[in-house]
């Protein structure tokens, strides 16, 4: 049953590869004519953003409900931020990208710095780990290839489509994540209640902290920061048919995901009651529905996952693309010739389902991905974006610049540390991104004495 599921899911994502009509202008086929309308906003960003389900097993399996506080509660504030501070004014700009909004801003140097940071952040490893798992699980495939048979398939509607092609596909897989997920709770539930939870649990999963230091879970609210530089919320502000649909889109966003992180939360709680000795955490969610759902409901849930994952893969795999090949290589060759962008933009495509291919098996934890990631794009990215809406708080060029390597340098190396071979741990037990965003913000402080308005 599983395979008749999987397989009318992909037949679908087939489908829609075929008849969607190629866009051949810019603002067509990356932004989808600035014409999304806030239900199409909505469900887009909800199952986009959302693409690290399995990373939401794991950590959910092994400690309880901090879950919810480590990848719920930082986010919804992060996002709300967003929604305030900055949607309007990104959709105002009109602008196409992240590095569009620093290059208007501070020049092309610190441009080009935010475009690889944004490219290697866009770069969707960690999602296409969990896309490789599910198919290893569900299909048998070995690992390596699942990968990357599974990121190659995730191309191909984007490729055609652009922005719109991914927006049509995440309607619908907005639909089956909530219906995958209600199910899978739904069955759980007639195992037991409140009560049977907490006696098949360890005592640490039903804490705040979950087991680990305040320290680590602090660290989440500030990788949740990286939220305010996020691609994908960029993008689809700059999309949306007006600024109340950007900023009350992200809003209604919200609410969505405080929905489904009930569900996932309360769905790692019951695999870790009913599935207690997994081998590998990653896999908690495909291990409950396999014990717990007959064949048609798990066919229906194991399609759901898919959709969660595949969702943000495209998403990413086309931001990816689009800052390669856009504001990197199209920018570098001149930016004068519109025609060419989106044939840069679908050969950078490529280009980064390699790299996340080889990131995500380089990885193997999806946790992992992400805390990297996000402790090093934070710092070189937060303060310098965050800034450039304020003519009056923004750094002048250079010191923009300096602010993007020094903060992004220093929490890199920070995070390298621990892997020498005479230490073991964090200089003084700080969270890598602390440091980074410390320097970041002493550079602008300093560059505040001296600042120079000339663009490098």
């Amino acid at each position: 049953m599983e395979w008749c599921c999987v397989l009318a899911y992909g037949l679908f994502l087939a489908v829609v590869s075929l008849v969607i009509k190629r866009q051949d202008k810019a603002e067509d086929y990356l932004l989808a004519g600035r014409r999304v309308t806030l239900p199409v906003f909505v469900a887009s960003l909800v199952s986009t953003w959302y693409g690290g389900i399995l990373g939401v097993g794991e950590y959910g399996y092994k400690h309880g409900l901090s879950n919810w506080l480590v990848f719920g509660v930082p986010y919804y504030v992060a996002a709300l931020l967003f929604a305030f501070l900055i949607a309007a004014r990104a959709r105002r700009t009109g602008q196409f990208t992240i590095p569009d909004q620093l290059l208007r801003s501070y020049g092309p140097v610190p441009a080009y710095i935010g475009s690889v940071v944004v490219f290697v952040m866009t770069a969707p490893a960690a999602y296409v780990l969990q896309l490789g798992i599910l198919l290893h699980i569900a299909l048998g495939w070995p690992l390596a290839g699942a990968v990357l048979a599974g990121t190659l398939f995730s191309v191909v509607y984007v490729v055609r489509g652009g922005l719109k092609g991914d927006l049509i596909t995440d309607v619908v897989q907005f639909v089956l994540m909530f219906a995958g997920f209600g199910v899978l709770v739904a069955y759980a539930a007639l195992h037991g209640g409140l009560d049977f939870v907490k006696t098949h649990v360890p005592a640490a999963h039903l804490t705040w902290h979950g087991g680990r230091s305040p320290g680590y879970v602090l660290a989440w609210y500030f990788i949740a920061l990286s939220t305010l530089v996020e691609p994908a919320f960029y993008q689809r502000c700059y999309a949306a048919r007006t600024e109340r649909v950007a900023r009350w889109g992200i809003v209604i966003s919200v609410l969505f995901w405080m929905a489904f992180d009930l569900l996932t939360t309360t769905a790692a709680l019951y695999a870790r009651a009913l599935v207690p000795d997994l081998a590998d955490p990653v896999t908690a969610f495909p291990a409950l529905g396999e014990q717990i759902l007959p064949p048609l409901a798990r066919g229906l849930f194991v399609v759901s996952l898919l959709a969660v994952v595949m969702s943000t893969v495209d998403s990413y795999l086309f931001l990816g693309g689009i800052t390669l090949g856009r504001d990197i290589v199209w920018r570098r060759r001149g930016g004068l010739d519109e025609r060419s962008i989106n044939r840069y933009t679908c050969a950078a495509l490529l280009v980064t389902a390699v790299l996340a291919v080889v990131l995500a098996l380089w990885f193997r934890s999806v946790v992992d991905i992400w805390h990297d990631l996000g402790s090093v794009g934070t710092p070189a990215l937060l303060l310098p974006l965050a800034l450039s809406f304020s003519a009056r708080l923004r750094p002048g060029s250079r010191t923009a610049a300096l602010m993007m390597l020094g903060g992004g340098g220093v929490a890199l190396a920070w995070l390298i540390w621990p892997s020498l071979p005479w230490y073991t741990t964090y200089p003084w037990g700080l969270e890598p991104i602390f440091p980074g965003l410390v320097v970041s913000l002493t550079i602008y402080l300093v560059g505040r004495q001296w600042r120079t308005p000339t663009l490098l």
